[in-house]
Formats: structure tokens, C-alpha cells, sequence
């Protein structure tokens, strides 16, 4: 039986462990991403109400994390949007429309919680199924002028980002402390980091304009 529900506390370490074999090797060799998480729960950013796992029988298999973000348009009016990451299925389970069942569940509630935008940064095959589009599609770009490809935008309320014309701002809630992030993984098995071909594309991919 699959299930989605919020993050409980209980849920933390099943979560990080889950979160580091996604991601292990994938964009670095080995990943911070569990450390990432263990702060990101603390930070001011973090939205505990629109973070979800996602279970099978039991058995928690990914999760997706919000933080508050925005969009400052060029008058610097500032509209507020939220922003999932990570997310994350574990890898035996991929492809298996379980990352499509959480990623909906959290799109919905957005919705439900009033948000007009969310702003994310990920691969844009990812999530054009749900309906993001280039930042450039609305004129926002990043805090440095520029439309990267990874820049995604999805419009939750019809014409919030009519004319709308600025930049999307991201939480620093996302970055850790290379030590601490060193010393938390030791609490962790111990597994091989290795130079994989999809970390070079995810390079070039964060470089790749719109």
C-alpha cells in the first residue's frame, strides 16, 4: 500500500538514510544531502507543512522538502512562492510512478495552502510533466540576470504572473558546512564515492541557458 503524509519526527533518520542512497554519487562524489536535511529542519525557511514522505507498506521510500522562496519583481515588489527540495525516491523505486504520486500530492497542497508560484531549480525533463516552464517563459531569471534551463516555474493561481518581470530568489536554508557535513556522514554506513558521467552533465546542466 502506498501512503503520503507529512514528515513526523520519528520519520528523520528513515528519511536522511533514504535521501542519501538517492542521491549518493549522483551530482558529487558521495552526497551532503542528508546533512542538508538534518539543517534544513531548523532553518527559518523550512515549511514542516508542506514536507512530505512517502511510504510503501510501511516503509518510507522518498520525500519532498519545501522552504519559502520569492520573486522580486524589478520594482521590488516581492511575491511569495514556495519551493520543493529536495526530492527524492529511493533508487529501487524509481520509475515506478511513485516520485509522480508525491510530487502531485505536494503540487495540490501548495494549492490548497494558497501559494500562487512554485520556484524551483532541478532538470527541466523532470518536471515539464507537471506543467513548469523556464523562468525565462515569465521573465524571471536568477539573482544574476541570467535564465538558466534549471530555473522552473509552476503558476498555481490563473494569471498571478501576468507582467510579473524580475528575479527568484532561493533559501540559504540548502547550504551546509563542509565539516559538519563530514563529520554527520561518519554516522552513516560507510559507502564508496566514485566520479560518475551524471555528475559532469549536472555541471553542465547548472551552466546551460534557457
Amino acid at each position: 500500500m502506498i501512503s503520503i503524509r507529512n514528515e513526523q519526527i520519528k520519520d528523520y533518520r528513515s528519511a536522511e538514510e533514504v535521501a542519501r542512497d538517492a542521491f549518493w554519487n549522483l551530482y558529487d562524489p558521495g552526497t551532503d544531502i542528508h546533512a542538508v536535511i538534518n539543517q534544513l529542519r531548523l532553518h527559518e525557511d523550512f515549511i514542516p507543512e508542506m514536507t512530505f514522505v512517502i511510504e510503501k507498506d510501511g516503509e518510507i521510500i522518498g520525500g519532498i522538502y519545501s522552504t519559502k522562496s520569492k520573486i522580486i519583481r524589478n520594482n521590488a515588489e516581492e511575491m511569495a512562492t514556495i519551493t520543493f527540495g529536495p526530492v527524492f525516491i529511493v533508487p529501487k523505486y524509481h520509475r515506478q510512478g511513485m516520485g509522480k504520486k508525491m510530487i502531485t500530492h505536494a503540487i495540490e497542497a501548495a494549492k490548497r495552502s494558497g501559494y500562487k508560484a512554485i520556484a524551483i531549480l532541478g532538470y527541466p525533463y523532470h518536471y515539464k510533466p507537471y506543467g513548469f516552464v523556464s523562468g525565462k517563459e515569465y521573465n524571471i531569471s536568477s539573482e544574476d540576470g541570467k535564465f538558466y534551463s534549471g530555473l522552473q516555474i509552476l503558476e498555481l493561481e490563473e494569471k498571478a504572473l501576468d507582467n510579473i518581470k524580475g528575479y527568484a530568489v532561493f533559501s540559504d536554508a540548502y547550504e551546509v558546512d563542509p565539516g559538519f557535513a563530514e563529520e554527520y556522514d561518519k554516522e552513516f554506513p560507510i559507502k564508496e564515492k566514485k566520479v560518475e558521467p551524471s555528475q559532469k552533465e549536472y555541471e553542465i546542466a547548472c551552466q546551460t541557458l534557457a
